[in-house]
């Protein structure tokens, strides 16, 4: 026995299937904290870049944090070696990155 249509017609299926997808985005949207994108697509959506801008600083001072830690946590021995020597560059540019995603607005 066939399933009964869902839709009338295809332009109702394809109708369905957008609403679904725009439903879906906002939802990945609220998800990831991120305010919605403006209503009309010329618009710039400076809320929203203002706040991956600012997600992005959080998440460069964790690990800024963490790379810190786990080189105090070392032996001595370890925080003498060429390894930790890149550790700490690697945290300097970072620590430079996130002074210059200060300075975006």
């Amino acid at each position: 026995m066939p399933q009964p249509r869902k839709y009338g017609t295809r332009a109702e299926q394809q109708a369905a299937y957008r609403k679904r997808r725009t439903l879906s985005d906002r939802e990945l949207l609220a998800q990831k904290g991120l305010p919605p994108l403006p209503a009309i697509p010329t618009m710039p959506g400076n809320p929203r870049w203002r706040a991956m801008i600012e997600q992005a600083h959080t998440l460069l001072s964790e690990a800024i944090d963490e790379m810190q830690n786990y080189h105090d946590d070392r032996s001595e021995q370890w925080q003498d070696s060429t390894k930790a020597e890149e550790l700490l560059a690697r945290v300097d540019q970072l620590q430079e990155t996130v002074a210059q995603l200060q300075g975006v607005e």
